[in-house]
C-alpha cells in the first residue's frame, strides 16, 4: 500500500473510532442519574487521538528508516556483489535501481541499475507491507486500550487536554531541535575545518582563492576579510542607502501625511514588495539594474565598470528590504502617544517640526532596531547576490568594481566537485557558522533596543 493510501486509511480509522466512542459515551447518559465528568465528545476525541497519534508517529519514523532498510535488502541479494565498492558511480546505480524500480525512470545509464531494478521493487513491496501491517496493529490496539476506558466515571476530557498539550510541546521541541541541529552540524563541521586552517587566518586573511590552496598551506588562500566586506558593503552600506530613506520617509508620509483611504491601499501595496521571491530580485538585478548601471558608469567615464557590480546588487537589495525598515518605522511612529503629538502642535510647532523633533526622537529606538533587523535580513540574502553579484573576492571602495559577499561564496564552495573532507568544502561551514553568528548577535541587538522602547510607552 502507498504512502497516501495508508495514511487516508489510518485518518479514516481515526473518524470511526471517534463516532464509535461518541455513540458509546452518549449511550451512557440515556436514563442514567450518575454524573459524568466528560462530554461525549471528549469520549470521542480521546479515542480518537489514541487510535491516529500512535499510527501517525510511527509512520512518521517508518518514513525515514524504511528505505534504509530497502537499500540493505538489495545490496545483501547476490547481483549486488557487482556494485563497486564506495563512492559516487555505486550511489548513482543504486539511485537509477530505485528510480526504474517506482516507474520515475524509463531507462538507465547503468546496466546494473536495471538488473537491480527488480530486486528493489520487491523489498519496497515487502517492507511497505510490513509498515502496513504495524501501522494497523497500532491503531487497532490504540483504539482498543481507549474504547475499553469509555466509561461514566472516566476524566476523559482531562485526557484529551494532556494529550494535546503533550502535542504542543513536542511541536514546540521540533523547532528547538531543529536549531539545534543546525547549529550543532555548523560547529562540528567547523571544526574540522579550523582543525586544517588556523582560526586566525581565516578570520584575519587578506587572500581569498578556494580555487588554489596550497597543501602545506592552505590558511594562505582562505583569508575571508574580502568576504566580509563585500558582505558589509553590499547589504550594509549600499542597500541601507536606499533602503533606510525610502522606508523611512515612506512610514511618515503614511502615518503623519496620508489620508486613511490612501495608507490603505498604499501600505499594502509597499508590503507586496517583501511577498515578491527573491530570486526575481535576482533576474531583475541581473538582466536589468546591472546593464543599467554598467551603462551609466560607461556615460561618467568609468569604462572599466563591471557588470556585476557590487552597486547593482545592493540596490536591488535595499529595494527588497524596504518594506522590513518601513513596517518596523510605521509601528514605532504609532506607538508614540498622541500627547506627545498634541502637545507640540499646541506649542506651535509645525507638522515637519512635530515630526523631525518630537516624533522620530522618541521613535528612534524602535526605528534603530528595525533597521537592524533588515541589516541582518540583507547580509544573510543569497538570491540577489549569486545572479547579481561576482565572484571575485577584494577589498574595494569602488562600487561599480566587482565584488563577492559570504553567502556567494557558501553556494559556489558547495556546488563544486571537490571532496567533502576538503578545505575548500568546510570553509563553507565555516563561513556559515560566522554568518550566524553575526545575524544572531544582530538580532539580539535589534530586539533588545525594540523590547525597550515598547516598554517605556506600554
Amino acid at each position: 500500500m502507498s504512502a497516501g493510501a495508508l495514511l487516508f486509511v489510518i485518518v479514516a480509522l481515526g473518524l470511526i473510532a471517534w463516532f464509535v466512542a461518541r455513540a458509546r459515551a452518549a449511550a451512557f447518559r440515556v436514563g442514567g442519574t450518575q454524573r459524568f465528568s466528560a462530554l461525549p465528545g471528549h469520549h470521542a476525541s480521546y479515542v480518537a487521538l489514541w487510535t491516529l497519534v500512535p499510527a501517525l508517529v510511527f509512520l512518521g519514523i517508518w518514513w525515514f528508516v524504511s528505505p534504509a532498510l530497502v537499500t540493505d535488502a538489495v545490496l545483501a541479494t547476490p547481483a549486488a556483489a557487482a556494485l563497486p565498492a564506495a563512492g559516487f558511480e555505486r550511489a548513482a546505480i543504486l539511485s537509477e535501481a530505485r528510480n526504474l524500480s517506482r516507474g520515475e525512470a524509463f531507462g538507465a545509464f547503468h546496466d546494473l541499475a536495471e538488473v537491480l531494478a527488480p530486486a528493489y521493487a520487491s523489498a519496497q513491496g515487502r517492507y511497505n507491507w510490513i509498515g502496513t501491517i504495524l501501522a494497523a496493529v497500532l491503531a487497532f490496539a490504540g483504539f482498543a486500550y481507549a474504547f475499553a476506558r469509555v466509561r461514566p466515571g472516566f476524566a476523559a476530557r482531562t485526557q484529551v487536554e494532556r494529550i494535546v498539550m503533550l502535542l504542543l510541546l513536542l511541536a514546540s521541541l521540533i523547532a528547538i531541535l531543529t536549531t539545534v541541529g543546525i547549529v550543532g552540524s555548523l560547529l562540528f563541521e567547523s571544526a574540522r575545518f579550523f582543525s586544517i586552517v588556523p582560526i586566525t587566518d581565516f578570520l584575519f586573511g587578506t587572500h581569498w582563492s578556494p580555487q588554489v590552496i596550497d597543501p602545506r598551506d592552505p590558511g594562505a588562500s582562505l583569508g575571508a576579510v574580502p568576504l566580509f566586506w563585500g558582505t558589509f558593503f553590499i547589504g550594509a552600506v549600499i542597500a541601507m542607502l536606499v533602503a533606510i530613506p525610502f522606508g523611512l520617509m515612506s512610514a511618515i508620509y503614511l502615518t503623519q501625511y496620508a489620508r486613511p483611504a490612501t495608507r490603505r491601499w498604499m501600505k499594502p501595496v509597499l508590503e507586496v514588495l517583501a511577498g515578491v521571491p527573491t530570486v526575481v530580485y535576482g533576474y531583475f538585478a541581473a538582466l536589468t539594474v546591472a546593464p543599467a548601471v554598467r551603462d551609466f558608469a560607461v556615460s561618467i567615464g568609468i569604462t572599466w565598470a563591471s557588470s556585476e557590480s557590487a552597486l547593482a546588487a545592493g540596490l536591488v537589495m535595499g529595494v527588497m528590504i524596504i518594506p522590513f525598515v518601513s513596517s518596523m518605522a510605521d509601528d514605532s511612529l504609532a506607538a508614540v502617544p498622541g500627547s506627545m503629538r498634541d502637545g507640540s502642535l499646541a506649542l506651535g510647532a509645525t507638522p515637519s517640526e512635530t515630526i523631525s523633533r518630537v516624533l522620530v526622537p522618541a521613535a528612534l529606538p524602535g526605528i534603530v532596531g528595525g533597521v537592524l533587523l533588515a541589516v541582518s535580513r540583507a547580509i544573510g540574502e543569497t538570491m540577489i547576490v549569486v545572479m547579481a553579484a561576482s565572484g571575485v573576492a577584494q577589498l574595494t571602495l569602488n562600487p561599480f568594481a566587482s565584488t563577492t559577499t559570504v553567502t556567494k561564496q557558501i553556494v559556489d564552495l558547495l556546488t563544486g566537485e571537490a571532496e567533502f573532507d576538503s578545505a575548500k568544502t568546510l570553509a563553507a561551514f565555516a563561513l556559515g557558522l560566522t554568518l550566524f553568528v553575526v545575524t544572531l548577535l544582530l538580532n539580539v541587538f535589534a530586539l533588545m533596543i525594540v523590547r525597550r522602547y515598547r516598554e517605556a510607552y506600554d
